[in-house]
């Protein structure tokens, strides 16, 4: 397709299962070019897992990308464990990653949860960070989570009319609360509905059609994680990675935010901006949340490169 900003289909050149403690197995795959560039893929949710179109983002002769999935998603194993799970763990996983895959220092690019993470792991390890790319950012605080589930921003209304009625009413002033006491529930017939609920509230946000069937393995595992992460702040100190930005502000980095976002709405992204003036503010006008939508890859890519070119020039 002439509007298609991706590369075309790869398959990964390694893939494997690497142990990192506290029962938890990741599965990590490299991609594209083995002696390019590294830089380390983190996927959204929390929860996600990745996908194979994300391996599409990276240029094959310029790159050399690492993408997993975190711990409780995707094809990481035990699936949906909430144990030994918290940012801190997850910064720890890519250190470690880093390291055993034998890489000095590498780019991070980080969408959404994504985002931050990788500035989690940045602020910690700047010395390890070569660039960094973050998309449709959020940064996890306790404003951002509510506005989301409480529908104060505003974006499909009617979907959250919907999300909300699946809660009796007193339950609803902490809709949060009330649905990760149904989705951590251990009573199948309670926490399915629930996710199902929880996750078709998120695809309309996205533009994209309800479940058709109850949750399977994998997506319920994503709501357990998101509600594990979301009930307890990210994990973070209030205003933590704001305050942070001062260890990043000589490594190159590109902020890029559609500007219709109804996820991580812009003013997030700005208020990092504000506080990081150095980074590169990339605005995508009329774009959405989806990482990989034409007009948000494409500038994801662009940033990509011309964050790599500082790297190496």
């Amino acid at each position: 397709m002439p509007n298609d900003p991706l590369f075309p289909d790869s398959l990964p050149r390694f893939a494997r299962q690497m142990s990192v403690g506290e029962g938890h197995v990741l599965y990590v795959e490299e991609c594209a070019a083995m002696d390019g560039l590294p830089v380390l893929f983190l996927h959204g949710g929390p929860g996600s897992g990745c996908t194979p179109m994300q391996r599409r983002l990276f240029d094959p002769e310029r790159f050399h990308a690492v993408l997993f999935d975190q711990r409780g998603c995707g094809r990481s194993r035990p699936l949906g464990s909430i144990e030994a799970n918290t940012t801190a763990h997850l910064v720890a996983d890519l250190e470690y990653l880093r390291d055993a895959l034998g890489i000095p220092g590498w780019i991070l690019f980080g969408g959404s949860w994504g985002s931050l993470l990788a500035l989690a792991y940045a602020q910690i390890f700047p010395e390890r960070v070569l660039g960094l790319v973050l998309r449709g950012v959020f940064l996890g605080s306790r404003q951002e989570i509510d506005a989301y589930v409480q529908g104060r921003s505003g974006a499909a209304p009617e979907a959250w009319k919907v999300f909300a009625k699946q809660i009796p009413p007193g339950e609803q002033g902490n809709l949060l609360a009330a649905y990760a006491r149904r989705i951590l529930h251990d009573d199948p017939e309670i926490a399915l509905p629930a996710a199902r609920a929880w996750l078709d509230y998120e695809r309309a946000l996205m533009g994209e059609p309800p479940l058709a069937l109850l949750p399977n393995p994998t997506q319920m595992a994503k709501a357990r994680v998101q509600m594990h992460y979301l009930t307890h702040d990210c994990f973070l100190a209030p205003g933590q990675l704001l305050a942070g930005v001062e260890r990043l502000r000589h490594i190159p980095a590109a902020i890029v935010q559609g500007l219709a976002d109804p996820v991580c709405p812009p003013h997030v992204a700005e208020s990092l901006h504000r506080a990081w003036p150095e980074a590169t503010w990339v605005p995508v006008p009329d774009a959405g949340h989806g990482g990989l939508s034409p007009p948000v890859a494409r500038a994801c890519i662009n940033a990509l490169g011309w964050v790599g070119e500082s790297v190496v020039g």
